[in-house]
């Protein structure tokens, strides 16, 4: 393993890689084309990988890849939560351990949940349990809503907060990175691009490099953002004026209400894309186009007209986004877009 730059992750005090590993998207490819990417990040020097337990099949993946080396490597994983009840907690750490080829946990998450679980908690409780067993090492947390991320901060229940935090991110989430420094919560960074959104790869490293207690894990699905993000880490861009200039920029044209593509509105019950159908503007205009006018897309905004306006997913996105009305306006969006190429279309 190459030797990378390690911070301490707050008070659970692994020393993990700065530049570390997303696993959700690896669920998109082959077990074979997973393992290999896995294990080049592993050779590469990178130490600590984020999965969870809803990210079907990536457990299996790195469990595939990496447990000939799981003593060299840190894993955080993730379980839903179903409050006052230890069982999913229990079935979904059990199930973690068999995919990842692994006796024990070095983080475990309660995945976004909409209210915080505390100490009498019985799924909290087991928790406590498992870790004193050593089967869980770290009891910690995902959310995307501030109140409830600096709420389980400040209990001093949990050892790591995973939160968004990115180029885009306000004042208010700064702070909430000071309070983990002060707190010493080590706070792991998801959504450093936005889902996507975010076009400049070293304004969004550059800018992570500022907070010493953060640690970003860039979600990887080809070999090429791996390289590109090892790139970076070997040759950390300097946090300078054109740096300022370049976050400004994105800043700017993405001011406003958009999806940062976290999916928790799913499923639909009218098969909408919403992750991408709520956000289709800013992925045709930051990025190539054409791919978007095919067929399978055209259907697949055509699904907004048939929505039943059941409000699923705005009662279930952390952001607070009206999504039905952000639908209907990037479809609109769409169509005049999708007319005015249509001879580009497949």
């Amino acid at each position: 393993m190459k030797e990378r730059k390690k911070v301490r992750l707050g008070r659970t005090g692994l020393m993990v890689t700065k530049t570390s590993f997303g696993a959700l998207p690896i669920q998109r490819i082959s077990r074979d084309d997973a393992a290999e990417l896995l294990r080049a990040a592993y050779e590469a020097g990178i130490n600590f990988f984020d999965t969870a337990n809803s990210y079907t099949d990536s457990e299996e993946k790195i469990g595939y890849a990496l447990s000939d080396v799981r003593k060299n490597i840190i894993i955080a994983t993730k379980s839903a939560y179903d409050q006052g009840n230890p069982d999913m907690v229990k079935r979904n750490l059990e199930l973690s351990l068999k995919r990842m080829k692994t006796d024990y946990v070095d983080i475990l998450q309660f995945h976004n949940p909409s209210f915080l679980p505390r100490e009498d908690d019985p799924a909290y409780r087991y928790l406590q349990e498992m870790k004193a067993q050593g089967v869980v090492r770290h009891i910690s947390i995902t959310n995307h809503r501030p109140l409830l991320a600096r709420e389980a901060v400040e209990s001093g229940l949990y050892d790591t907060l995973q939160f968004p935090f990115s180029v885009l991110s306000s004042q208010k989430d700064i702070e909430l990175v000071e309070l983990c420094r002060e707190k010493d919560v080590g706070f792991i960074a998801m959504k450093a691009m936005s889902g996507g959104l975010i076009r400049e790869p070293r304004a969004t490293f550059a800018f992570l490099q500022k907070y010493e207690n953060v640690v970003p894990i860039y979600g990887v699905q080809r070999r090429r953002e791996l390289d590109q993000w090892l790139e970076l880490d070997d040759n950390p861009p300097a946090w300078d004026d054109e740096m300022e200039a370049l976050v400004e920029k994105e800043r700017r044209e993405l001011a406003g209400d958009f999806c940062r593509s976290c999916g928790y509105c799913l499923p639909c019950p009218a098969g909408i894309p919403i992750p991408n159908a709520a956000r289709i503007s800013f992925l045709m205009t930051r990025s190539p186009y054409k791919p978007y006018l095919t067929k399978e897309w055209r259907e697949g905004m055509d699904r907004v007209d048939q929505c039943i306006h059941c409000d699923h997913c705005k009662n279930h996105c952390p952001y607070g986004l009206d999504t039905p009305s952000l639908l209907k306006t990037q479809k609109a969006w769409y169509d005049k877009f999708y007319q005015e190429h249509i001879a580009e279309a497949e």
